[in-house]
């Protein structure tokens, strides 16, 4: 005990390289609302926003992998550019003659009615094939126009608009209430010039909201739009994690919804049980989309499985598959023993049955498994 020096008082070994505990402060996570717009925080007018900032903050960013291509010199370059508003909110513009823009710029662009605020996520060649893409065409006369790159002034109110979203939605959803509608308000989107306002909702059935529309306008003093969507559509604009473990694909990622039916879950061979299939949108989940191709691939080598085998032994039915080890279960009628089969000795079995001839057994044709010496002990 000599050479350690221990303090009596409380029993602890001193050593000269620990030091005193401080107090640290927690920093309390203040959620920024431009992130549904595509940047961390409120911009600053004239200074394009990093790509980084909208890779970051943006679902709908898109990788421009034509950019460090150069057009034709005898070629002038595309004038309609991408401009994304709120969640997943896009839209197509044409630059005014003699403007320059560029991915990240703040504009501002034609509205129903006045003007509207947004930020540039494509422009040049791969906007062109964006609009062919979704099937706009570029001489089309509809598209709106892209005034110019956004004001301070312009950028002020539109941050205040912003800040007026929140209270605007828990305001709507009140007076829902009081007009006794079925109706969910699921978000509000205000124009860049607070003239006019969306509403996106979610309803069961048809709603006759004239009256709602009536004091919408009244209190908030502004042209109401009413936008119904669907529940896929509410789950990505309010978000949640799923039974994966991972925030939901349809607000990171997904932007066309496909529809999903009970025959897909069907071919991958899952339990039809409507609490596992179905996601925080009550609907089925989109990821059973995402193996479908490769099963019903794979599928196809497999006999139907409402087919009975027809042996000496007895008449024997299909119970389960499993695709990709390409084996099939079957089970003698009146018996809990199940006999696994390869694909092949399957399809040997019902020629057989097609040609008036029966195998003896289905333990003849038995597929063994080796069993670890771990399982058995």
């Amino acid at each position: 005990m000599e050479n350690e020096n221990i303090n009596e008082e409380t029993n602890l070994i001193e050593t000269p390289n620990l030091e005193e505990e401080t107090d640290i402060k927690r920093q309390n996570y203040e959620p920024s609302e431009f992130i549904q717009r595509g940047c961390c925080q409120c911009p600053t007018a004239y200074h394009p926003i990093s790509k980084q900032e909208i890779n970051n903050c943006s679902k709908l960013n898109v990788h421009n992998w034509i950019s460090k291509i150069n057009i034709p010199f005898h070629e002038e370059g595309f004038d309609c550019v991408e401009v994304r508003f709120k969640n997943s909110h896009k839209d197509f513009y044409r630059i005014a003659e003699g403007l320059e823009i560029t991915e990240g710029d703040i504009v501002a662009v034609e509205g129903t009615p006045g003007h509207d605020i947004g930020i540039v996520s494509l422009c040049g060649e791969l906007c062109r094939i964006q609009m062919r893409k979704k099937r706009v065409s570029p001489n089309s006369e509809n598209i709106k126009k892209l005034y110019r790159r956004a004001k301070p002034a312009d950028i002020e109110k539109w941050a205040s608009v912003i800040g007026k979203e929140n209270k605007t939605l828990f305001e709507t959803r009140k007076l829902a209430q009081v007009y006794q509608l079925n109706m969910k308000i699921n978000d509000v989107e205000y124009q860049g010039d607070e003239t006019k306002a969306i509403f996106y909702y979610t309803a069961d059935d048809r709603i006759d909201f004239r009256q709602l529309i009536k004091a919408l306008a009244e209190v908030f003093r502004v042209k109401v739009e009413m936008k119904q969507i669907g529940a896929r559509q509410e789950a990505s604009k309010l978000g949640g994690i799923g039974t994966c473990g991972r925030e939901l694909c349809c607000c990171t990622w997904i932007n066309n919804f496909q529809s999903v039916n009970t025959s897909v879950a069907r071919a991958q061979q899952i339990v039809s049980n409507p609490q596992k299939l179905t996601g925080q949108c009550g609907k089925l989940k989109c990821c059973l989309n995402y193996e479908y191709d490769v099963y019903a691939e794979a599928i196809r080598e497999f006999p139907r499985d409402s087919i009975a085998l027809h042996t000496v032994k007895g008449k024997a039915s299909h119970v389960k598959t499993d695709v990709f080890r390409k084996l099939m279960w079957y089970s003698y009628a009146g018996s809990q023993k199940i006999v696994p089969l390869h694909v092949k000795d399957v399809k040997f079995i019902i020629d057989e049955n097609r040609n008036n001839r029966s195998v003896a057994d289905l333990e003849s044709f038995e597929v063994k498994f080796d069993v670890p010496k771990s399982e058995i002990e």
